[in-house]
């Protein structure tokens, strides 16, 4: 049973061991030139005014959680897309009743005034 993994394992390793070594190798044979202008952020072409990190308002991060929730959501429409016909009307009650969750929760993001950009 185990042996089944052991490809995904060795795949994994081999990914891993190819991700260090290349980062470990550019570090280590690409030019160590540092200077003062090449430390300073990039800013098309201008010098920086300010500081170069500053916050930005918490409105953003609601909607990048929003978008990356309602996102996820397609990753599990895609399989019932391909299979529902062999799934009948036990799937489609299923995909309904998690079309369901997926509107209250919108729903209730959209009362709650989470989309709102006053």
């Amino acid at each position: 049973m185990l042996s089944d993994y052991l490809p995904i394992l060795v795949l994994f390793l081999v990914a891993t061991f190819i991700a260090v070594f290349v980062i470990v190798a550019s570090g280590v044979l690409g030019p160590q030139r540092p200077s003062k202008r090449k430390l300073m952020p990039y800013e098309s072409g201008m010098e920086p005014i300010g500081s170069a990190q500053r916050r930005f308002p918490i409105k953003f991060n609601l909607v990048a959680m929003i978008f990356i929730l309602f996102d996820i959501e397609v990753i599990f429409f895609f399989p019932y897309a391909l299979v529902y016909k062999r799934l009948g009307v036990f799937g489609l009650i299923e995909i309904g009743v998690f079309m369901l969750i997926l509107l209250i929760g919108f729903i209730y993001i959209w009362k709650k005034g989470a989309l709102e950009w006053d």
